[in-house]
């Protein structure tokens, strides 16, 4: 990450799913202690999606674990939250899914200075062929490397 960011969460699964187009950076609207308990690492973002609805985004499926302090102040741990976007951004993302099949995912979660911020991509689900494909490149770029760093001894 860039400096003066701390990663808590990234959908590693999204990138397997998925072909990742385009990425967009978001804020999340969230209460004092589920702030706490992303600071603290709670956050996960497996199987999570983002929807839009009246002009609004909401992550949904996102798990942040209730902070061990919080008592009676801890939210429920898979609410629906609120992005900060701009409207605009909004509607032209939600357009872009309606049209296009494109799906929005959060890709990450990670801390910017004090504030909890969400990366979301626009992208278009793979076929199994393609994740077929994929794991083969993968394989073979790393028999090479292997071979490589044999060599290189």
């Amino acid at each position: 990450m860039a400096d003066g960011q701390k990663l808590i969460a990234q959908n590693k699964k999204a990138f397997h799913e998925y072909f990742v187009e385009e990425t967009y950076e978001a804020g999340i609207a969230l209460t004092g202690t589920e702030v706490k308990s992303v600071r603290a690492g709670k956050a996960n973002l497996k199987d999570s999606y983002v929807s839009c609805k009246t002009g609004e985004a909401f992550v949904i499926g996102m798990h942040i674990s209730p902070y061990e302090k919080g008592n009676i102040f801890n939210r429920d741990p898979l609410r629906p939250k609120r992005l900060l976007l701009h409207k605009r951004e909004i509607w032209k993302l939600a357009a872009k899914v309606e049209q296009d099949g494109y799906t929005l995912v959060p890709i990450s979660v990670y801390l910017k200075g004090p504030r909890v911020k969400v990366e979301i991509a626009l992208a278009k689900g793979k076929h199994l062929h393609d994740k077929r494909a994929a794991a083969a490149e993968r394989d073979a770029k790393r028999e090479m490397d292997r071979v490589m760093k044999s060599r290189n001894r």
